[in-house]
C-alpha cells in the first residue's frame, strides 16, 4: 500500500510533458505511474509514487450523451477516450509533481492520449 502524504500545491504548471517507462505498459490507454519524464529540457526521475486515482467522470456536453445505467458503468471502469488517471510523484532530487494521463485522443489520427505535469507540489508539515 502506497504511504499517503498531504500535499499543497506549489506552483500550478498545466502544461503536455514527454513521459518514460523502464517497463513499457501493457495497455497504453492504462498506464502504471512512469519512471521519468522531460520537462524544460531536463529529465526528472521518478522515485517513488505516493499516490495515484482515477477519474472517469464525463463532463460538459458528454456527461449527457450516455443512458443513466451506462453512465453509471462508465463511471467506475471509464470508455473510449474518457478518463484521466493521476499520480503524485517523489524525483530523485526530492521535488515532488502531480501529472496525469489523459485518455482524450489527440484527433482523429493520433488517438493516442497525452501526459500533463500539472503542478509542482509542497509536502504538507504534520
Amino acid at each position: 500500500m502506497k504511504e499517503k502524504k498531504n500535499f499543497t500545491l506549489k506552483h500550478f504548471i498545466s502544461t503536455p510533458i514527454e513521459v518514460y517507462f523502464n517497463k513499457s505498459p501493457t495497455y497504453t490507454k492504462k498506464p502504471p505511474c512512469p519512471s521519468g519524464f522531460d520537462w524544460q529540457k531536463k529529465q526528472y526521475i521518478i522515485t517513488k509514487c505516493h499516490s495515484e486515482w482515477k477519474d472517469f467522470t464525463r463532463k460538459g456536453r458528454m456527461s449527457q450523451n450516455m443512458q443513466p445505467q451506462h453512465a453509471e458503468v462508465a463511471s467506475q471502469r471509464g470508455s473510449w477516450g474518457m478518463g484521466k488517471f493521476f499520480f503524485d510523484v517523489q524525483t530523485s532530487e526530492g521535488q515532488f509533481f502531480r501529472l496525469y494521463y489523459d485518455r482524450s485522443p489527440k484527433d482523429a489520427l493520433d488517438r493516442s492520449g497525452t501526459w500533463i505535469l500539472l503542478a509542482e507540489l509542497c509536502l504538507e508539515k504534520d
